[in-house]
């Protein structure tokens, strides 16, 4: 009998397409998720990783002012409505019914409604050329196997001149254990093992899977869509911020890169 539990864990192939266990993973645990990071995610409200760089400091998405913006893995759309407040035409997408209940209850909290809608990032509702920005911070390419799909979208729904800006865990991490503290410095597993990181329940019935790509995995998808990189961002750890967010915290954070950000555009 399959249970909603994992009773295993570790790195296989999985034929699983990852968004259905994506989807019903974050409507699970879309409240605690929420909760366990409210301070963090809410305090400047745009942040593009858990080192904490905001976009009013990065400023990789330009000026926003006037400018019709999509989210996409938005999550509860705290990066939209710090966009919002900023004077950005913003719409905010995510796939769990689970994440955009907690955006509701943020609107409600905040008084900054940002429009939402529920879809797969690699099947837009949205026609060609709709958007000036297009970003997501850490969501939708971690939890598909075919994030090339997620990169031909957001580049066929931005305006010429367009940026598509994704931030992601930096992929040299994945060689490494997921533990925040020196234990977590030495490797213990190849850099170019893809296998992803899957729960199964009982039965074996994948609950959640996260996918691995190389930097170079990246860069080849990016072109594939039809973008060129313009920058790669590697976040260093501040020296305010003593958050230990899973893998991530000062400790480790001080020696290797946890997040990698890419700022792309149309080719042409």
């Amino acid at each position: 009998m399959s249970t909603d539990e994992p009773v295993s864990f570790g790195y296989r192939d999985v034929s699983d397409d990852g968004g259905r266990a994506a989807r019903g993973w974050w409507d699970a645990n879309a409240v605690e998720y929420l909760d366990e990071h409210r301070d963090f995610l809410g305090d400047a409200g745009f942040r593009w990783g858990p080192e904490g760089l905001t976009e009013a400091e990065a400023g990789l998405l330009g000026d926003v002012a006037g400018r019709d913006v999509l989210e996409i893995g938005a999550g509860a759309a705290h990066c939209s409505r710090w966009l919002a407040s900023r004077g950005a035409r913003v719409v905010a997408t995510d796939l769990s019914a689970g994440m955009l209940a907690g955006a509701a209850r943020l609107d409600a909290a905040t008084g900054v409604v940002v429009p939402r809608v529920q879809t797969d990032a690699r099947a837009l509702p949205f026609a060609d050329r709709s958007f000036d920005v297009v970003f997501t911070s850490f969501g939708a390419l971690p939890f598909v196997p075919d994030a090339v799909r997620v990169h031909r979208e957001a580049a066929r729904v931005l305006r010429p001149g367009g940026r598509w800006v994704f931030s992601v865990t930096h992929p040299l991490r994945w060689a490494f254990p997921d533990d925040p503290t020196r234990h977590g410095l030495t490797a213990n597993r190849s850099y170019f093992d893809r296998r992803p990181y899957v729960e199964a329940d009982a039965a074996g019935r994948v609950l959640y899977a996260e996918y691995h790509r190389t930097i170079g995995d990246h860069v080849r998808d990016v072109v594939t869509a039809g973008l060129r990189l313009t920058d790669l961002v590697e976040p260093e750890w501040p020296e305010w911020n003593d958050q230990v967010w899973g893998g991530w915290g000062p400790e480790r954070g001080r020696y290797l890169p946890g997040t990698a950000i890419f700022v792309t555009e149309p080719a042409q």
